[in-house]
């Protein structure tokens, strides 16, 4: 993969082992506590929550700046003059990190930026695909990986269902009267990315178990999906009990793999603590 260099936000919550198996390179996005601020990768959500519970305070986030990707541009250029660099971008409409990337890549025509329209799993999905497209195309030109990851991010589903909603209402996605209603009646809003927007698309009532498991159905009515895998995601508190019965379903539901990723930083300060998250591929 000499050819072309994956670059993604660390709001990608790529999994170390697939960072080291395609060589991609990760930006850091930026987790706010109180005074302090952090790279995303430097802090797991366990000790978001924990350093925001302390302080009183919730967590506030912030895009990959242009100094971020100008630096990694250039290290990337430096160590591989002749690579493109495939910048698979966290969804431009939630974050200016796009923007930021558009601009640190001013005059640099090694650089080629594509808008994921995902975050997260999400995001990961695609990164990963488009790895393995570059593998087993090694001749591909930027047309042509362009048009697949095109036809790829279209291809994504991906949602979550936030446990503690006080995260969405400071990040500024569900209103005071919105948290208000759904925390007196005990409901838990599936958020999903829609044309790369958190669109609140279905309210559960319940258990988050329950809640959990019928997302999971809501996601398969909006296939047909590929059953080859689907990938799960969860923030630091989500129950072992709740980790299976969702295996457990997915599993009769004739998924034939499945993986967990705990989610960083960057997606814990959003979603809260005890979320649970899934990703699938669309069949075309």
């Amino acid at each position: 993969m000499a050819q072309f260099i994956i670059v993604a936000e660390s709001g990608s919550d790529l999994t170390p082992a697939l960072v080291e198996r395609y060589g991609v390179r990760i930006v850091p996005m930026h987790v706010t506590i109180g005074d302090e601020t952090y790279d995303d990768g430097s802090i797991t959500g366990h000790e978001v929550y924990e350093r925001a519970r302390a302080l009183d305070v919730m967590p506030k986030t912030s895009a990959a700046t242009i100094h971020d990707f100008a630096t990694t541009f250039d290290r990337i250029h430096e160590e591989e003059p002749s690579a493109t660099i495939l910048y698979l971008a966290y969804s431009s409409v939630t974050t200016c990190s796009y923007a930021s990337a558009l601009t640190a890549a001013e005059g640099r025509d090694y650089v080629v930026a594509i808008d994921t329209k995902s975050v997260s799993i999400g995001q990961s999905l695609i990164v990963s695909r488009t790895a393995r497209y570059l593998e087993a195309h090694p001749e591909a030109t930027v047309d042509e990986v362009t048009a697949f990851v095109e036809r790829a991010r279209d291809e994504v589903l991906l949602g979550f269902v936030p446990s503690d909603l006080a995260f969405l209402r400071a990040g500024g996605r569900l209103s005071n009267a919105q948290f208000l209603g759904a925390h007196l009646l005990k409901i838990k809003p599936v958020i999903e990315l829609v044309d790369g927007n958190f669109v609140a698309t279905k309210k559960l009532r319940g258990t988050m178990k329950r809640a959990a498991l019928h997302f999971i159905d809501h996601l398969m009515e909006e296939g047909p999906v590929d059953l080859g895998r689907v990938g799960l995601a969860y923030s630091d508190g989500l129950s072992e009990d709740i980790k299976r019965a969702v295996e457990d379903h997915v599993t009769k539901l004739g998924f034939k793999s499945f993986d967990w990723v705990e989610v960083g930083g960057m997606i814990s300060s959003h979603c809260g603590p005890n979320a649970f998250g899934a990703v699938m591929q669309r069949l075309a």
